[in-house]
């Protein structure tokens, strides 16, 4: 019996990635949630993280476990493990698929799965319509510094689900102090804090963005410093969603350069690549003469990049081609 876990990853509009295997696989073609082989030594969690990091180049959250599936595939047996996971990314690196497509809960039964991915996909949708309920703990007083800081912390290294994130943004939507104190964690040397302290940032931006704005320009200038990647993507996709203009242009340049940097290097991540083609392109909005680097760039970028990139990078070309030319006595 094989041991493999497998993730059921949900994004913002609570859609459900599912990846296809090559012509080359032993299941030709056939949709699955990504996941891979347990290692020795190895928990069923770290080992989740670590091949969607692999196949997909994506950060994740885990939520809940599913009951394990036992398949006889007749030439192997495997036992499936599935984990229901949130993220951020939207676009993953495929290593090992040669497809990937984000479905409604509704349309799951209708992708060609693979056996074992078929009992996976039906227990995930009898779980998430069964009735949940969460019951929250108590957050700290606003007045109460020291228990914000201990508390707060605690119960973002333990946050589940996209829904507990939501509700630390809403409280700390009402309470200053939790605020500042997500602001803090998303620049912690401690890797797990400061991607769930962010990615909850994230949620607040979406809901009352003007309480982002008097701390976007400190977020542009820590694009620089911070060597959290999963923090990074959260910082990146906060400004591609805020008004630029609520900064002024010596951090519009800090922002520009940093963004043309990733687009350029060959290391970057791909989600961090997206935004930062979707901050230029706004940046070019406020200045139209960055239109042709961006290009570009995309251009280049697109020449050796995955279907989501280039898919990304074409919708971007789009709209700078039905950008409006500034007229002539405007440029002088």
């Amino acid at each position: 019996m094989i041991n493999v876990t497998c993730a059921i990853i949900r994004n913002d509009e609570n859609e459900i990635l599912v990846v296809q295997r090559s012509e080359a696989t032993d299941h030709p073609l056939k949709w699955e949630f990504p996941g891979g082989k347990l290692n020795p030594g190895e928990t069923e969690e770290e080992c989740i993280i670590r091949e969607i990091d692999e196949e997909l180049s994506m950060e994740i959250v885990i939520c809940s476990k599913l009951i394990a599936v036992n398949h006889d595939y007749g030439h192997k047996k495997i036992r499936l493990i599935p984990f229901i996971c949130d993220t951020l990314d939207d676009i993953p690196f495929l290593s090992e698929h040669i497809a990937y497509k984000w479905v409604e809960d509704k349309d799951l039964l209708t992708i060609d799965f693979s056996e074992a991915d078929v009992f996976v996909a039906r227990s995930y949708l009898d779980f998430n319509q069964s009735d949940r309920k969460v019951d929250y703990p108590a957050l700290p007083r606003q007045d109460d510094d020291s228990s914000v800081d201990k508390d707060l912390q605690a119960i973002i290294n333990n946050m589940m689900s996209r829904n507990e994130a939501e509700w630390i943004a809403t409280s700390a939507i009402e309470n200053p102090a939790i605020f500042l104190k997500l602001f803090q964690y998303s620049s912690s040397s401690d890797k797990k804090l400061a991607f769930r302290a962010s990615w909850t940032l994230t949620k607040v931006c979406d809901k009352y963005p003007e309480l982002i704005y008097p701390y976007l320009a400190q977020i542009v200038e820590t694009l620089n410093k911070i060597d959290n990647e999963s923090a990074l993507r959260s910082f990146l996709r906060i400004i591609s969603l805020s008004e630029l203009d609520k900064i002024n242009s010596h951090h519009h340049g800090i922002v520009a350069d940093y963004c043309f940097k990733v687009l350029n290097s060959g290391y970057a991540a791909i989600a961090v690549k997206a935004y930062s083609m979707e901050i230029l392109f706004r940046l070019t909005m406020i200045y139209p003469e960055l239109a042709n680097e961006l290009s570009s760039s995309i251009l280049i970028l697109m020449e050796d990049g995955s279907a989501g990139i280039t898919s990304r990078g074409r919708a971007i070309l789009k709209k700078l081609a039905d950008m409006p030319t500034k007229p002539e006595s405007s440029q002088k």
